[in-house]
């Protein structure tokens, strides 16, 4: 299935103002506060998207939901409480890659069953990342870092977040393309990854569009490419890795998942709110600026997207050897 189900426009959906959604669509309708449980520690992408959603989707549903970050594990603590939660629509995993894409193939065991125990509801953002070189790497185009690297394999660094962060996998996947040899160097994070990269001590990097491009605006780094199938608007001026490397793809996405068994008037209903929420011009501003793609579609896009995109990530997992610490 085509990832690109996940992102596809929200013209088949019969969807009007939030509030005439809040209204008249579904018949379930929230009598508590809901939970949306990010994985990470506060202040990070997931949980400043999640804190934006969290508002418009109060305002629609009539009821609280309450931001709750439960970071560990690799995001596992965080997904286990919402595959334990009650079925009842108001508890929902602020899902990234790594509960129920990555952490299955990167980790021995899980604390919960990433296919059986969640129930998919809405696609929320795909984050472009950028692929950039420190200014000392004489390379000025994607074709021209595999033949550097080619010519000295090992002599180039790629930070990441850590291990099996989305960062490690796509520096993974543009060796493993390129047939290259590049050093993965690991950190605590994309903060001190990108520091890294700023000071020389790592030549490369493929991280966040919304960090790395205020500083190759500043000429802190070179930006070659996104990692994007196709060019992104965010930043149309640039290739996407593809276009020399066809078939690379290494922009996560986030979405939303409830526990299994959830009623399907529920999921209906949330789908909607936040497709709703998605397409409003202001909402799709403010993601813009963060340097993210509003997502959005069906529960069923969502569950194909996550099938087709853990088969994919596997694969690159295992040519790698990747392992959790």
């Amino acid at each position: 299935m085509d990832r690109r189900l996940l992102f596809a426009g929200l013209a088949g959906l019969a969807i009007g103002p939030r509030g005439a959604i809040a209204q008249g669509t579904a018949s379930w309708a929230p009598t508590r506060p809901l939970r949306l449980i990010v994985p990470f520690a506060a202040g990070g992408s997931a949980d400043q998207t999640a804190r934006m959603l969290a508002e418009p989707m109060a305002a629609a549903l009539g009821q609280p939901v309450v931001v709750e970050n439960r970071p560990g594990g690799g995001a596992t603590l965080g997904a286990q409480l919402v595959a334990r939660a009650a079925p009842d629509g108001l508890t929902l995993l602020y899902g990234t890659p790594g509960p129920q894409i990555i952490n299955p193939h990167l980790m021995r065991s899980l604390p919960y069953n990433p296919e059986r125990d969640f129930a998919p509801v809405v696609g929320v953002k795909r984050a472009p990342n950028l692929l950039c070189l420190h200014p000392a790497v004489p390379a000025r185009s994607v074709p021209a870092l595999i033949a550097l690297a080619k010519a000295e394999p090992g002599r180039l660094a790629f930070s990441s977040a850590g291990i099996g962060s989305s960062s490690h996998l796509a520096g993974e996947m543009l060796k493993h393309m390129a047939g290259i040899e590049m050093l993965h160097v690991p950190f605590r994070g994309t903060g001190p990854a990108i520091t890294e990269l700023l000071a020389g001590n790592v030549q490369v990097a493929i991280d966040t569009l919304s960090v790395l491009l205020p500083h190759a605006r500043s000429g802190g780094v070179r930006a070659l490419a996104v990692s994007t199938p196709q060019r992104s608007a965010l930043v149309p001026e640039l290739p996407a890795i593809a276009e020399t490397l066809p078939g690379f793809d290494a922009a996560p996405f986030n979405y939303l998942a409830a526990p299994a068994a959830t009623p399907p008037a529920a999921i209906a209903r949330l789908n909607a709110v936040v497709n709703a929420i998605l397409a409003e011009p202001e909402f799709r501003r403010r993601m813009t600026e963060l340097g993210e793609e509003p997502a959005g579609g069906t529960p069923e896009a969502l569950a194909a997207t996550i099938r087709a995109e853990s088969e994919r990530w596997k694969a690159v997992i295992s040519a790698a050897g990747i392992r959790a610490e």
